[in-house]
């Protein structure tokens, strides 16, 4: 009976230890983080797994060294797997109750365990930051955890998806991990990310900024680009989390996920005749032509706000996830410059990584002119995209929707960059230049001969445009592989979807690329 009594007893001690680590920083700290509008590191959690589905790990692991706490059990995070969509996915979440969330030498060992697990077992990682950085206290310990963490992101980067949540403060040498990852979620209003805080800038270069203005979620999603997306609410920051991991496969050695949806892959869409101007100057939102093309005109843009000239983002043709690549004339006519191709060269990278097929949407009139651009290296930018265009072997699917000139024809997944299939509208204008431009240099002498200088110049450039400008030469020569009725975009793009789901292609064998930085 006695020996009964206290294995009683140990299970109820057990019982108190797990219900007090469950309170993390107590009521107080809790009805503190409500306060701000923030949720816990567990209520985060458990709005992003499948319920009932997470599995905790080292939940009993204590604080060491001289920031140890006589009695105190649990660290600053929360670590574990669980499911997403019945998917496997490990996750860590700092919380901030305890110790302000912040990175200790046991805080450390919690993420790095859950890390390998993901690595050996082939799921996604998913981390929500809400920390005050490294523990002072624990000294350089501290610091060899960061430092261990971005090795393991690097390690893993290529091979698991990585996406860091951002829901408070994340600032100092933390936040090289979330830069590290493929996808930054930021929430509006609460999330920071900055190497140095608003004191450190005001003290060494005595400018004065708010922390919303040197690091929050509308900064970094508009003009850092370090945010892919910046939301409101935490519950709906999770759950953009949960439809974005629905495109991606678990890892490197696995296809996107299958999804029926119902939509036929032979549907014609009429609106394509008209929602392009054949004007070739006159602008349009190219998302208008992605929603008439993926499956039920779901379309996940990824980047939305940063970069606007080019849309970058995740549909499915056919129930399976593609990457979608499309200059913008919207913004700047839709010319590429330094940010479009960071932006999409990187997108095209994880699209390549993870095996998600391309499709990109052309019409682009060239590289962004100008002393601005050219001194701050477009040449090394631009050629990130053409890089990373070449690089990939996963099937390419270009499609030319009105005009492509020059270098930016080149870049925008051409036969030439390895392109798989290449198809153009019957608007589509290929060439070095516009007419515009072509006529003036082509035509020099004789515009300037001309008894009515611009009434010639007008004609030239007709000229040249029935001559030279349309699909046709590009289309004898092969580089495009079809002249297509808009209306059957959709259809083209599946069947060549289905032509090349068993491509194969690999690079020559080396250790890796030096992709122009």
């Amino acid at each position: 009976m006695a020996e009964q009594l206290t294995a009683q007893q140990k299970l109820d001690h057990l019982i108190q230890l797990k219900a007090k680590v469950a309170e993390g920083g107590g009521a107080k700290r809790i009805e503190a983080q409500h306060a701000r509008g923030k949720l816990t590191a567990r209520e985060r959690i458990e709005l992003l797994l499948d319920p009932g589905s997470f599995d905790e790990l080292d939940a009993l692991m204590r604080p060491r060294g001289s920031s140890a706490t006589p009695g105190a059990v649990g660290e600053a995070v929360v670590t574990g797997w669980g499911k997403v969509d019945g998917r496997p996915v490990y996750v860590f979440s700092y919380d901030f109750t305890l110790s302000g969330g912040s990175l200790s030498e046991a805080v450390a060992e919690k993420i790095l365990k859950v890390m390998d697990l993901a690595m050996m077992t082939g799921a996604p990682i998913i981390g929500i930051q809400d920390s005050g950085g490294a523990r002072i206290q624990d000294g350089p310990e501290s610091l060899r955890g960061f430092g261990e963490i971005f090795a393991m992101n690097t390690l893993a980067s290529g091979v698991v998806p990585q996406i860091s949540v951002i829901m408070g403060p994340c600032a100092g040498g933390a936040v090289y991990s979330p830069a590290i990852t493929d996808f930054v979620f930021m929430t509006e209003g609460s999330s920071f990310m900055f190497i140095t805080g608003p004191d450190v800038v005001r003290s060494v270069t005595g400018e004065e900024v708010t922390q919303e203005e040197l690091g929050g979620a509308d900064v970094h999603a508009t003009r850092s680009g370090v945010a892919h997306y910046a939301i409101a609410g935490e519950e709906e920051t999770l759950h953009e989390v949960r439809r974005l991991l629905s495109f991606l496969p678990s890892n490197n050695a696995e296809d996107p996920p299958f999804t029926p949806t119902g939509d036929d892959p032979d549907r014609a869409e009429e609106d394509l005749l008209s929602i392009v101007p054949a004007e070739p100057n006159r602008p349009y939102d190219v998302r208008d032509v992605v929603y008439r093309l993926v499956d039920d005109g779901d379309f996940m843009e990824v980047h939305e706000m940063f970069a606007q000239n080019i849309v970058v983002g995740f549909g499915r043709m056919g129930g399976k996830p593609v990457g979608f690549v499309c200059n913008q004339p919207m913004q700047l006519a839709g010319s590429l410059d330094i940010n479009a191709s960071r932006k999409a060269a990187r997108f095209v990278r994880f699209c390549d990584c993870f095996n998600i097929p391309l499709v990109t949407l052309v019409d682009v009139p060239g590289y962004l002119p100008g002393t601005g651009q050219e001194y701050n290296a477009i040449i090394t930018h631009g050629a990130k995209l053409l890089f990373a265009y070449s690089e990939a072997t996963v099937p390419k699917i270009a499609v030319i929707l009105r005009k492509s000139y020059g270098g930016a024809y080149l870049v925008m997944s051409s036969k030439h960059l390895r392109g798989d299939m290449n198809f153009a509208w019957p608007t589509a204008e290929v060439a070095v230049m516009g007419p515009d431009g072509a006529a003036n240099v082509v035509y020099r002498e004789e515009i300037a001969n001309a008894a009515e200088p611009e009434t010639r110049r007008k004609e030239l450039i007709e000229e040249y445009r029935e001559k030279f400008a349309n699909p046709y030469i590009p289309a004898g020569r092969g580089f495009l592989d079809d002249v297509i009725d808009p209306r059957q975009t959709r259809a083209k793009i599946i069947r060549a979807l289905e032509m090349l789901q068993n491509k194969a292609d690999r690079n020559p064998p080396k250790k890796h690329g030096n992709i122009p930085l």
